[in-house]
């Protein structure tokens, strides 16, 4: 792992934090940019370790990465990450306790990461700020609870077909077992299941 400032890195994180408010060039420049730090990763290189603090909310620029926890000797992936999400035990970030959770990269990633200490200075310099911080918070919530409702309301199939119609391109990029695993679909099942893609796309044209 090594420490690089690329502003192209830190552009297409302040484009990200647009979407929540509007914020000025000015306000991250002044608020953000200083405790925003490029970290980039290789190829199954592990981010953060289950038993540790996540001390980092991390944006990913470039890259995939996964989010487990071991149970009985296997790997269960609970989350799939790629450009333009955030990446982090948000558990453990947010309690400070241990993380329960494993995340480790699939291909080499670029991330922008701020510390938790820096996120609560800056949180608790401004209105503006605290109120950017409690969006994120508020997204990444709904978003969890999205997919938990796709896990308890949606059949394998129907989970299947609504992951892989919306993210085609990972079918390539994240390894089978992976996916199987998020998507909480028995391997043997999952490979059934990709003979439906075809399928698929045929009914919907």
């Amino acid at each position: 792992m090594v420490y690089n400032h690329s502003m192209d890195s830190i552009k297409a994180f302040y484009n990200y934090l647009q979407r929540f408010t509007d914020l000025t060039e000015d306000e991250f420049n002044r608020n953000l940019l200083p405790i925003c730090k490029v970290r980039r990763f290789g190829k199954k290189e592990i981010i953060t370790k289950a038993g540790e603090i996540e001390n980092y909310f991390n944006f990913i620029v470039k890259g995939l990465a996964r989010k487990y926890y071991k149970k009985n000797h296997h790997e269960i992936n609970t989350h799939i990450s790629f450009e333009g999400q955030m990446l982090l035990s948000q558990e453990s970030f947010h309690s400070r306790q241990p993380s329960d959770y494993f995340i480790e990269t699939i291909e080499p990633t670029t991330v922008v990461s701020i510390s938790y200490d820096d996120a609560e200075k800056m949180f608790a310099s401004s209105q503006r700020m605290e109120h950017l911080g409690r969006l994120i918070v508020t997204y990444s919530m709904v978003i969890k609870d999205r997919w938990q409702i796709q896990l308890v309301k949606m059949t394998p199939r129907e989970r299947f077909l609504n992951f892989v119609t919306k993210n085609p391109e990972l079918m390539q990029r994240v390894p089978q077992k992976f996916l199987a695993s998020y998507l909480n679909i028995k391997p043997e099942t999952f490979s059934r299941f990709k003979h439906l893609i075809r399928t698929h796309k045929v009914s919907a044209n």
